[in-house]
């Protein structure tokens, strides 16, 4: 396993002083944290190409709003993909599960709601309503919904 060190020696040699924060496709990607999901990859990107916004499920939470606005208004984002995917271990998360073996393995239980749901396609909707009509995110950026199917290693727009 790499030290800090080395990970950080690796960073270094990666890193151009001419990248500049600006995507060069103007997109920001909000997608899940899934290890599965590579969405550089998916989106045949680079290194500077796109903004990757991760986190469980994929949910449009505070947090994303605050890094679109900030996505959009100073680095100029035109264009936004909420991509959820199959598989999802968010839909059909069972938060009393997570609690009691939370409480199993470290003797305390998560005061976070979770965010699970049931039906990702009606979640991906959701998501991608409320991006639309905030009044900074939706006035100044596209968006669309996408599902990534992992099994297929295929993409598909479900909002268009």
């Amino acid at each position: 396993m790499p030290t800090s060190d080395e990970l950080l020696r690796e960073a270094k040699r990666s890193f151009s002083s001419t990248d500049s924060p600006v995507p060069r496709r103007g997109l920001a990607v909000v997608t899940c944290m899934d290890a599965r999901i590579d969405p550089w990859r998916i989106h045949r990107a680079d290194r500077g190409d796109l903004h990757v916004i991760r986190n469980a499920g994929a949910v449009v939470t505070d947090d994303v709003r605050r890094s679109l606005v900030v996505s959009v208004v100073v680095f100029g984002v035109r264009k936004v993909e909420l991509m959820m995917h199959t598989d999802c271990g968010a839909c059909g998360l069972d938060e009393e599960a997570v609690a009691a073996k939370a409480r199993a393995t470290t003797g305390a239980v998560p005061t976070e709601d979770l965010l699970g749901f049931d039906d990702l396609e009606a979640q991906l909707r959701d998501g991608v309503h409320e991006l639309r009509t905030h009044p900074v995110i939706g006035t100044a950026a596209a968006v669309v919904g996408s599902v990534y199917d992992v099994a297929r290693d295929a993409r598909r727009v479900v909002v268009p």
